[in-house]
């Protein structure tokens, strides 16, 4: 007789990714400020893996810390949990915004999605063109072969509004400064940051609160996947294109298993099933409050999502410092 799969249980495995994505938030809170980039990641990385191997999941990361010989610790294609539950894709980012935590800035994150075996993009460590936008719109109102001008002034007409009223999140960088150029020749206002566009992402997705209403530019393809699962959960479109810089990029990719170097990823081709996400905060944000440092607790703030029921939770959790990893 052949055994039944194991059902992809989102609800119940959810508070255990929470857990996960909190603790390496946990871990990095001593370095916070520090100037330590590298120590402030590793500390992420050790404590998002301990408590990934106390799930009970055939876990496989699938977006993690780089390729094997890259990475000692989730690395692409490691296993991960008890061995006994489902089998899952995990696509992960123990600290996204090394840079941003060493220097105390806001909007660091530790960030972490699951979804069912064989359902989340195996996007390499390459840049992506990435495209977004809010729940609510027609579909495809904007696409990634218009202009970043011809973006705006679609959306503003969806939004019945004037590009004036518009505002485009974009990452700070010098390969940018022709689509700022174009996007400012409409009146739209832009939010630029310096680096976690999981966060920039994410933003669109309650631009009442945020005030974002579009993220445009190239960043990392694996944020790429981790946004989409975030947009998956609360609503919005989102497209991305793989770009390669040399062969050893494309090799990359043929890795990976892809093939056509020019498809443009919708939302739901880059997350093919259900999915949950969590996300902490590290550092204060827009999105989630930073971690709390007091004599004798650390108190974190997550963001916890399942796109099954569309249910976003914010989640504060005040634990005792003896007991921090526990």
């Amino acid at each position: 007789m052949t055994a039944s799969p194991v059902v992809f249980a989102d609800r119940l495995l959810s508070l255990g990714l929470a857990r996960v994505s909190e603790a390496a938030a946990m871990a990095s809170a001593e370095l916070v400020g520090r100037g330590d980039e590298k120590a402030a990641d590793q500390a992420a990385v050790n404590a998002m893996r301990d408590q990934l191997n106390l799930l009970d999941i055939k876990g496989t990361v699938v977006i993690g810390e780089g390729e094997r010989d890259e990475a000692p610790m989730l690395y692409i294609g490691e296993e991960v949990g008890t061995g006994n539950g489902p089998e899952v894709d995990i696509a992960l980012d123990p600290l996204e915004g090394t840079t941003l935590t060493a220097k105390d800035m806001p909007n660091a994150l530790t960030v972490i999605a699951m979804a069912p075996r064989g359902t989340l993009l195996h996007a390499p460590d390459v840049y992506m063109d990435k495209l977004a936008i809010g729940p609510g719109y027609p579909a495809d109102v904007v696409s990634l072969e218009m202009s970043p001008s011809e973006r705006v002034r679609a959306l503003a007409k969806a939004r019945e509004c004037d590009p004036n009223d518009i505002t485009v999140c974009v990452l700070e960088r010098p390969r940018h400064e022709e689509m700022i150029a174009d996007i400012r020749s409409t009146g739209a206002a832009i939010r630029l940051i310096t680096d976690g566009d999981v966060a920039g992402v994410i933003h669109c997705a309650e631009a009442e609160i945020t005030g974002v209403d579009m993220y445009m530019g190239s960043g990392g393809a694996p944020e790429g996947v981790l946004a989409a699962s975030a947009l998956k959960c609360m609503g919005g479109q989102m497209w991305g294109r793989l770009t390669f810089r040399n062969d050893d990029e494309r090799g990359r990719a043929a890795k990976a298993g892809i093939t056509d170097l020019d498809k443009i990823y919708a939302r739901d081709e880059m997350v093919q099933a259900d999915v949950i996400f969590a996300a902490t905060g590290v550092t204060d944000g827009s999105i989630v409050e930073g971690i709390k440092r007091e004599p004798d607790h650390l108190t974190t703030e997550t963001l916890l999502m399942r796109s099954k029921t569309g249910s976003v939770r914010r989640m504060i959790y005040r634990n005792p410092k003896e007991w921090v990893g526990a």
